[in-house]
């Protein structure tokens, strides 16, 4: 083995994220969190932990009752920082889209 291959060998591995949010810069991204909470804005960035910064963000508020139960309220956040640990589901505003089935094959 010669010595680059050693030194290739002993570098950590660059991280890469689990989602690639690229696609979804600059448009309306719904967001839930661990606890029940969800949110709503522009994406405006990410980093390979899921932390989103979010802008004009729309916060949905459960029902008193209820914690299951989304109510008619919300309330203006702004611009926020999400910590990507607390990230459950990261969706489009505007609906699904459909992903081929990486089991059927083509």
């Amino acid at each position: 083995m010669s010595n680059s291959d050693r030194k290739n060998e002993n570098k950590p591995k660059k991280k890469e994220s689990i989602l690639e949010l690229n696609k979804y810069l600059e448009k309306a991204i719904r967001v839930k969190f661990q606890g029940g909470r969800e949110a709503s804005g522009i994406l405006k960035g990410y980093d390979q932990l899921l932390n989103l910064v979010i802008d004009s963000t729309t916060e949905h508020l459960r029902d008193a009752d209820d914690p299951f139960r989304p109510s008619s309220e919300s309330r203006n956040l702004g611009l926020v920082v999400c910590r990507g640990t607390s990230v459950v589901l990261i969706s489009p505003q505007d609906g699904m889209e459909e992903i081929p089935n990486p089991f059927i094959p083509q």
